[in-house]
């Protein structure tokens, strides 16, 4: 998958203790945005690292058992939902990612980090546009990260069926925002977004 010299560009050194990081649940209507924090192993490469929103969600699951059985270290963490209305979705986000990297079992010597920004550390840490699609350690967050979001997303579902999180993983989807002005808000909804915001003032004011 990786360019070797737009790794080299980058500046990235295979031989470094590096872990990837990347979240998942940034835009959807409910629940924790998810972060997760990987350090692979060298010595036990694993094949069809990809963009986890590249993947089929068969693929993901396959991977997600793989990495977590063949990673140095990873923890995969979380920000809520009354805290991402706490503090709004970017520094929750931060706030999830920096939860993950302080979660794993051995220290990094450089994180890598998806998008345009990087959370608060003690380790050195540099920040990659399209990091998912160019280095494998944040190929593999993003993808426990994803797994991890939709699984919450599954056991929400088994709860509050009628608002169908299984299926639009909580995005604001025409049955979504059905759901939500039929039913109201759940204790998850994020509440500082305004399509949920919308809803709970218009419930209010009835």
């Amino acid at each position: 998958m990786n360019d070797l010299l737009t790794l080299a560009k980058l500046g990235f050194d295979p031989n470094e203790l590096a872990a990837g990081v990347d979240e998942a649940g940034r835009g959807p209507l409910v629940g924790p945005v998810m972060a997760a924090a990987v350090i692979l192993d060298p010595k036990r490469p694993i094949q069809g690292l990809a963009d986890s929103k590249k993947l089929t969600p068969q693929r993901r699951a396959t991977l997600n058992t793989e990495i977590r059985d063949k990673a140095i270290a990873y923890c995969v963490a979380q920000a809520s939902a009354e805290e991402i209305d706490q503090l709004n979705i970017l520094q929750a986000t931060m706030l999830a990612m920096k939860r993950a990297v302080e979660g794993l079992s051995v220290m990094p010597t450089r994180v890598w980090v998806d998008g345009n920004r990087v959370p608060s550390l003690a380790v050195t840490a540099k920040s990659v546009v399209k990091g998912d699609s160019l280095l494998d350690c944040i190929s593999a967050a993003s993808i426990l990260a994803k797994v991890s979001r939709d699984q919450w997303c599954t056991d929400i579902d088994a709860k509050y069926p009628q608002y169908g999180f299984a299926k639009h993983k909580g995005y604001g989807t025409q049955i979504h925002m059905q759901a939500l002005q039929t039913f109201g808000a759940t204790p998850w909804h994020r509440r500082s977004f305004a399509p949920v915001a919308a809803v709970v003032d218009k419930l209010k004011s009835a």
